[in-house]
């Protein structure tokens, strides 16, 4: 019995070492928890430095731009569509506004082009605007933090981080368009001068010098009425002409009797 009895306490006690000795092992394992609560607390900490940051002046006013960046080409990139606002004109053939050569720019093309920033799609060089200024400013208003100023003190070098964001942000855009202009040709735009040259069809009941109306076929295969002019007699509605001269002061064109069969551009019989 008591042989038996020792042989218990004994096959205790080693079962205890063992418990210890598996204890140990794993002690070290357990010292690692509290590092990866630490690790979690500072990952938190930058959580909270980059939206106090994002969202404070002056890094807000481009946050909320930098949004609707990000929606408009969310909407824009499954279509397969971007605005191309440089190439602008249309199919505004015939139009008292259209300037007879198409080049005259406007509107935000015209002042990004003043700006060293065109031919690239208005929307591709605004959102390179916005996003850099966004990255700029963030920059900037994460080194107001860490300087650690607050209240009026605060607000002055704060707008000086505007003003660098805004002009860095202007530099830096204008040397990334530069490469991008390659992927974005620059298109002339339809003029009343592309139809010089053309055979229209005469709509009104008479042409004269005075009066006249013909139809006239672009280039992609639109058509538009047009004001015509001539002093040769015989034109009348159904008639064929050729248009050989376009009167800028006038806003017609001047035309003469044309034989349909002799186009070089109809299919040969």
């Amino acid at each position: 019995m008591r042989t038996g009895v020792h042989n218990c306490h004994h096959g205790s006690a080693d079962t205890g070492d063992e418990l210890d000795a598996g204890f140990r092992k794993r002690k070290p394992g357990i010292e690692f928890l509290p590092v990866r609560i630490v690790h979690t607390e500072r990952g938190s900490g930058r959580m909270s430095d980059f939206l106090t940051a994002a969202l404070g002046f002056p890094t807000a006013l481009f946050s909320f731009a930098l949004l609707v960046v990000i929606a408009y080409w969310l909407l824009m990139l499954p279509g397969g569509g971007v605005d191309g606002g440089h190439h602008g004109g249309g199919h505004a053939h015939g139009h008292a506004h259209d300037d007879a050569d198409g080049s005259a720019p406007g509107g935000p093309a015209g002042l990004l082009a003043a700006a060293g920033l065109g031919g690239v799609p208005v929307s591709v060089a605004v959102s390179l605007l916005i996003t850099v200024a966004w990255f700029l400013s963030l920059a900037g208003t994460s080194l107001l933090h860490t300087a650690d100023w607050s209240g009026p003190v605060r607000l002055l070098p704060a707008a000086g981080v505007l003003a660098g964001a805004l002009g860095g942000s202007w530099v830096i855009t204008r040397q990334l368009v530069r490469p991008l202009r390659r992927l974005f040709p620059e298109e002339r735009p339809p003029s009343r001068l592309d139809f010089v040259g053309r055979v229209c069809v005469i709509r009104t009941g008479r042409v004269d010098s005075g009066f006249g109306q013909a139809e006239v076929a672009a280039e992609d295969g639109s058509t538009a009425i047009v004001q015509v002019r001539t002093d040769d007699p015989g034109l009348s509605s159904g008639a064929t002409a050729l248009i050989f001269d376009y009167d800028a002061e006038g806003e017609f064109f001047r035309v003469t009797p044309f034989d349909a069969a002799l186009d070089p551009g109809l299919p040969a019989v």
